[in-house]
């Protein structure tokens, strides 16, 4: 009976070790969170880094470990990252990408190691390398802008208009739709197009020069808010307040100009709102292996001025006006 009962054990013993060994080696991922690499041209930079901020709570709150970087707008960068996110075995990669045409390597060498990615903010120039392009539609959101601009400007006036990067494919649609509208009315003349590359120092530098070759320009229409306030300060410095200033992105800083009169409005893109959508995707497509969406995909802007300013918060739309501290 001891030798039957000892058998009984072995064999039971060695039953529990295969199933064991069957579990572990058949369902790694029960073994801890998977990993979710967000990957944005910068953290320091209040648009950018709201969208890594809300990639990186939504992750979170359905259950992810997260990674956070920035490519600086390096693309070779962005693939070193990329390349990290790989070596990591992240599940997936949430990408605000340095480029539309020089992207697109890293981007399908992530799909080939079985690591979809998801694109926020721009787009890239191939289709069916990301699981999904989730863009603002920007040329909705820049007739938007263009409009307001002709209408505070009465429809006559030279103006300055100060175009973001001339590589991101943003700056190209944003600056077409500025002009598909502008362009319809013969009262508004365009005294200089200059790329200030996104930036505010350039954007100050910029406008100076062109304010004093015109003098008499009457308003800046620009690519984003960071340029925008760039020519505010410059406008300021000349004791310029008579210059209607319009901007792009829907920033805090831009909220605050337009309550102390400054700049007459900015057009709302959504960072976080795409920033989780994207999260919630991937979620999806790593439990299901489907996003259930079409590959891109368009959120529209909103038009902020003086009334609505006061809901707008970390490039987001409250229900109810935000609390605003002075300075």
């Amino acid at each position: 009976m001891t030798a039957w009962r000892s058998r009984t054990f072995l064999i039971a013993g060695a039953l529990v070790a295969a199933l064991a060994a069957v579990w572990i080696f058949a369902v790694p991922a029960s073994r801890g969170p998977k990993l979710i690499v967000i990957v944005t041209p910068s953290l320091d930079n209040p648009f950018f880094g709201q969208e890594a901020l809300g990639a990186e709570e939504r992750a979170r709150e359905l259950g992810y470990q997260t990674l956070k970087f920035s490519h600086g707008d390096d693309a070779y960068k962005q693939s070193e990252l990329i390349d990290t996110a790989i070596a990591r075995n992240a599940a997936a990669i949430i990408l605000d990408n340095a480029g539309a045409d020089s992207s697109v390597a890293a981007v399908t060498r992530a799909k080939n190691a079985g690591v979809p990615v998801f694109l926020i903010d721009r787009e890239i120039s191939a289709r069916g390398a990301a699981a999904v392009q989730i863009v603002s539609n920007n040329y909705q959101g820049a007739t938007l802008g263009a409009q307001a601009f002709a209408e505070a400007l009465g429809e006559r006036g030279t103006y300055l208009e100060l175009v973001g990067r001339e590589s991101d494919t943003n700056a190209r649609i944003r600056s077409r739709g500025f002009h598909d509208v502008l362009d319809q009315y013969p009262g508004l003349k365009m005294a200089s197009r200059q790329s200030a590359n996104w930036d505010q120092a350039q954007a100050f530098a910029v406008t100076q020069s062109v304010l004093q070759a015109h003098p008499e320009i009457k308003g800046v229409i620009a690519g984003n808010d960071t340029m925008a306030l760039g020519a505010i300060a410059a406008l300021e410095s000349a004791g310029r307040g008579d210059v209607t200033v319009i901007g792009f992105d829907g920033s805090n800083d831009a909220r605050d100009a337009i309550l102390a009169g400054k700049m007459r409005a900015t057009v709302l893109q959504p960072a976080r709102r795409q920033a989780r959508y994207a999260v919630e995707l991937a979620d999806r497509f790593l439990k299901t292996g489907t996003t259930r969406q079409p590959e891109k995909l368009l959120m529209d802007c909103f038009l902020i001025e003086r009334a609505n300013a006061p809901q707008l918060k970390d490039f987001a739309l409250a229900e109810k006006p935000v609390s605003i501290a002075a300075n």
